[in-house]
C-alpha cells in the first residue's frame, strides 16, 4: 500500500505511539529512564559522526545522566562537564578537545530537553513535538510539491520553498498548541523560533554525516536511519524553546 515508504511509515507509527503513550502516563521516572535511552544511543552514534573510535566517555556520559535523575537543573550539567573538561584539557595536554564533542552535541539537547519537562511539565514537550515534526512534514510536502530554490549546499535536497512552507505550517500548528500555556504572541514567538531552529538542527546533523562520509547516523530505526537522525531537529529546538520560555513565560 504505501510502496517504497512502507517500512519508514510503520517505523514512524511505532515512534509516535510510543511518544504519546509515555507522554499520556506523565511518569518522572519512566520519562528519565525513556530520554536516558535516547540519550546513551545518541552519544555512540555522536561518537561514530566525530570519529572518536574508543567508547572511553561513554561512562561519563552514564554519569552525567543518573546526576540529572536527581538534580533539578539538567542544563547546568553540561556547563558543569565544559568546565570539568576545560580543566582536564589544560592539567594534560594530550586530552584531545575532540572527545568533548558528544558531550556538546547531543547531550545538551537532551538535557535542556528534560528540564524543560521538569520545568514546564509535558504539555510543552507536546508542543515541542508537534512543531519540529509539522516543519518536517511542511517542508517535505511542500518541497515536493513546488519546490525549485535550493536551500543550502549541506542539504541538497532542501529547497528554500519546502523550508518557508514547513516553518509556516508547523508555526501555525504549534501556535494553537501554545495556546494551551501561554497568550498568542509569546506561543507564535516560541514556535516559529523553535522551527527555525530545528531546521538548522537538521543542516547541523547532515553536515556531520557528510564531514563522516555516512549516509545516516545509525541503523537502529527502520527506514529511518538511527537516532540522532530522528531527533537532530529536537536537539536545537529544545534548546531555543527553554531559553524562549524562561525569559518570556
Amino acid at each position: 500500500m504505501f510502496g517504497s515508504h512502507s517500512e519508514r511509515i510503520y517505523t514512524g507509527l511505532g515512534l509516535a505511539f510510543a511518544v504519546l503513550f509515555i507522554g499520556w502516563l506523565d511518569n518522572f521516572f519512566l520519562m528519565w529512564v525513556f530520554f536516558g535511552a535516547i540519550y546513551l544511543l545518541a552519544f555512540r552514534e555522536a561518537n561514530r559522526l566525530f570519529d572518536i573510535p574508543d567508547n572511553s566517555m561513554f561512562p561519563y556520559a552514564i554519569g552525567i545522566w543518573l546526576l540529572a535523575g536527581i538534580y533539578p537543573y539538567g542544563d547546568d550539567l553540561f556547563v558543569l562537564a565544559g568546565v570539568f573538561y576545560a580543566s582536564a584539557v589544560a592539567f594534560n595536554k594530550n586530552i584531545d578537545w575532540k572527545h568533548f564533542f558528544p558531550f556538546i552535541y547531543p547531550t545538551a539537547g537532551i538535557l535542556f530537553t528534560f528540564t524543560m519537562y521538569q520545568e514546564y511539565g509535558v504539555i510543552t514537550l507536546l508542543w515541542l513535538v508537534i512543531t519540529v515534526a509539522m516543519t518536517d512534514v511542511g517542508a517535505y510536502v511542500v518541497g515536493k510539491s513546488i519546490g525549485k530554490t535550493p536551500f543550502c549546499e549541506t542539504s541538497p535536497n532542501k529547497t528554500m520553498e519546502g523550508v518557508v512552507g514547513g516553518i509556516a505550517i508547523a508555526t501555525v500548528s504549534g501556535m494553537f498548541l501554545g495556546l494551551t500555556f501561554v497568550d498568542l504572541w509569546t506561543s507564535l514567538i516560541i514556535s516559529i523560533a523553535v522551527s527555525i531552529s530545528s531546521i538548522f538542527g537538521d543542516l547541523y546533523e547532515s553536515s556531520l554525516k557528510r564531514a563522516a562520509g555516512v549516509k545516516d547516523s545509525g541503523t537502529l530505526l527502520p527506514g529511518h536511519g538511527g537516532v540522532l537522525d530522528r531527533i537532530d531537529g529536537y536537539l536545537f529546538g529544545s534548546i531555543v524553546m527553554l531559553v524562549l520560555l524562561r525569559g518570556l513565560v
